[in-house]
Formats: C-alpha cells, sequence, structure tokens
C-alpha cells in the first residue's frame, strides 16, 4: 500500500508540476489549479501516515482500490461458445467448429471502496468495472456503484437479493455453471442480522423488460460447519405486449464436513425467471409465462495451501422453447472440472474443463467441449 500511495502521490506531483510548466505569471485559473494539485498531494501524503492498515486515508475518509488483471485462454472443440462458455451457442450451425482457439482479458476488474465515519453512522460506497463491454468490445462496463447507510440500508446497484451469491460456484470461466441465477440491479435493501441469521429484503429494478419493480426478500444462516438461504422474488414482465406475474425461490446451502472440503448446492424454481439465469431462457412466450427450474451441485477440495480441486455440475429446464437463431433450447446442462495453483497469495494459475449439453423442444441434443487455462493477479 505504501507503494502505491508513493504511485499516487508522484502522479498528482507530476499533474501539478506539468500545470506549472504550463502556467503564466497572469493566469489566475491556472494558479489556482496549481494550489489544488498542491493541496491533493499534501492530503495524500497525509493519508499515507493514517493509511497504515493497508486504506488510503483523506479526511474521515478510507479509500481501498481493489481488483485484478486476469488472462484468459481457451479452446472450443465443437461449438463456438465466445469469451464466456455459454452453453446455449452450443448447436447453431454457425458456431459449429473443428476447433477455435481464443483469448480474452475482458474479466479483469478494478473497483474502489469508501467508508466514512459521520454523526449517522458509517457510510461506505463502492464503484466497480470490468472489461465486459457489449458486442465484445474492451471497454468497462459497471458491476456495482452503491452506497451503504450504516448496518442496514443499501442504495444503487449490486447483486440481486434474490441471488445466493455466498453459495455461487467456483469456475476459471466467467459464467460458471448454468441453473443458478445471476444479476446486478439498482436496488434499495434493507439488511438485518440476528445473531448468526441475517434478514434481507430489496426493491429491485427488473433484469427483463418490466413497467413495476421487483420485490425480494431473503433468509440466511451461516456458522463454521454449515449455511443455508432461502429468497423470493414478486414481480411482473412484459412479453408481447402481455404482462405476465414473475414469482420465484431459490434454495440454496453449504457443508463443510472436513478441513479444505466444501458440498454445496443451489436451487432455483419458479415463473418469468429466465433472464435472471446464467442460460438466460426466454420470461415467456407468446404472451405466457415460461416457467423454469434450475440447480447447481458442487465438490471441492484443498490439497495444501496452494492447490484447490473442484467439480461442479448445473441444469435449467423450461416449459417453453428459446429461440437462439436456427434453434430453440427447453434444456441446458453443464459440467466444470477445474484446478486452482497459487504460488503466492496474489496470484492464481487456473485449468479447466467445460461440457455443455444443450436440448431442443423437439428433443434433440448437441454437446460442446471446452478447456480454459487462466493467469490471475489480485491486488
Amino acid at each position: 500500500m505504501v507503494r502505491r500511495l508513493d504511485a499516487i502521490s508522484a502522479l498528482a506531483l507530476m499533474a501539478a508540476l506539468g500545470a506549472a510548466s504550463t502556467a503564466t505569471a497572469g493566469d489566475a485559473g491556472s494558479q489556482a489549479e496549481l494550489d489544488a494539485l498542491r493541496a491533493r498531494v499534501e492530503a495524500l501524503e497525509a493519508g499515507r501516515a493514517a493509511g497504515a492498515n493497508g486504506d488510503l486515508n483523506i479526511g474521515r475518509t478510507a479509500i481501498d482500490i481493489y481488483g485484478y488483471a486476469k488472462a484468459d485462454f481457451f479452446y472450443d472443440f465443437d461449438f463456438v461458445q465466445g469469451d464466456t462458455a455459454f452453453v446455449n451457442n452450443i448447436g447453431e450451425p454457425a458456431n459449429a467448429t473443428d476447433g477455435t482457439f481464443g483469448a480474452t482479458v475482458r474479466q479483469s476488474r478494478l473497483g474502489i471502496r469508501t467508508s466514512t465515519e459521520t454523526d449517522i453512522g458509517t457510510l461506505g460506497g463502492q464503484l466497480e468495472f470490468d472489461l465486459f463491454a457489449s458486442g465484445g468490445r474492451s471497454e468497462l462496463r459497471l458491476r456495482h456503484a452503491n452506497i451503504r447507510i450504516g448496518d442496514h440500508w443499501l442504495i444503487g446497484q449490486t447483486w440481486t437479493n434474490f441471488m445466493p451469491i455466498g453459495h455461487y460456484p467456483t469456475s476459471v470461466e466467467f459464467n460458471g455453471p448454468v441453473g443458478v441465477t445471476f444479476a446486478r440491479v439498482p436496488q434499495v435493501r434493507y439488511t438485518h442480522a440476528f445473531g448468526k441469521a441475517v434478514f434481507s429484503a430489496s426493491i429491485e429494478e427488473n433484469s427483463a423488460r418490466s413497467d413495476d419493480p421487483v420485490v425480494t426478500a431473503a433468509l440466511e444462516y451461516n456458522d463454521d460447519l454449515f449455511s443455508a438461504r432461502i429468497a423470493g422474488l414478486v414481480g411482473t414482465v412484459i412479453s408481447g405486449g402481455t404482462e405476465v406475474d414473475q414469482t420465484g425461490v431459490t434454495v440454496s446451502g453449504a457443508l463443510r464436513p472436513w478441513h479444505g472440503g466444501l458440498f454445496q448446492a443451489t436451487f432455483v424454481t419458479g415463473e418469468a425467471l429466465g433472464p435472471l439465469l446464467i442460460g438466460g431462457g426466454a420470461s415467456a412466450v407468446g404472451g405466457v409465462a415460461n416457467d423454469v427450474d434450475g440447480f447447481t451441485v458442487e465438490f471441492r477440495q484443498d490439497v495444501g495451501e496452494k492447490w484447490n480441486f473442484g467439480i461442479a455440475y448445473g441444469n435449467e429446464e423450461y416449459d417453453l422453447g428459446t429461440s437462439t437463431g436456427t434453434l430453440d433450447f427447453t434444456e441446458l446442462e453443464s459440467i466444470h472440472v477445474n484446478a486452482f495453483y497459487k504460488p503466492t497469495d496474489n496470484l492464481t494459475l487456473g485449468a479447466e474443463y467445460i461440457f455443455g449439453e444443450r436440448t431442443t423442444s423437439t428433443g434433440a441434443s448437441f454437446e460442446g467441449d471446452r478447456v480454459q487455462l487462466a493467469v490471475q493477479l489480485n491486488f
């Protein structure tokens, strides 16, 4: 952190010197900018002494810069799936391949967290980006932007309260197994802890087209051996000009039966939930809500301090088919088998084999295989 602060101070000082070199004796605006930059450098230097705990402190605000740089290298054997392993790309004739290599750095991300002590309690902030812009471009995309007030309130964009983020399977590739909910949405959330149990409720923007907000509630329990969570969701979506009800329940849990071992599972069921799941099935077809069931199961094991191995299976099954081009799908399955090696605390090497299967409404099925390697440096 000291090196980080030195770098920040140096950059600010270089900017100040650059401003000084272009300012004239009668340029009051440039002089004011120079004075402001000098004050900024002084604040950074003062924050270095106060930020010995790993944060940069400016006044009463602690600032933490975090993220990682990640390079992924992958090979699709049967169907091109893209920078992430989208099972619903499998089977489309346009995606057929005899073997395609790809690489990306788009999962790399950068974030800032702040914490300020005030008369109304601790105020926290988060702003986080990655490079997954639309159209395959490596441009900044907003992930999280939220404000936390005390221990109870969150306002802004973060994971939907319906999502069991604490039981999300681990994978090298970005998506992970199908069968689990995945969305970041603007919301207002209230949270209250009761010992080892936590209750939360939220009003959120719908991830699908809708004129109404989504309402969620969740109850979670955690201890060293076991954790469990249940969440519910109620809303509406618009499909083909028709408004249909959206409801869902997700249940998840994890068990740590021995040192380094982990079993965990998630289950979701409901109507019009497709846009919230990894597979992204249609919320409704022809004005009729599309019912869906999804689940994941995972086993992980630490081996020593540097190695971790795991396998995860996911499944999504819809009542109505979702068209993706020349085909539709009513069921998606995936298997992720992976290994992680950490030569240092902040460097991780990952390798993964991914199998996906897509089934259409006519019963036809298509399979795809993929291998992926990654190097990730956390900071």
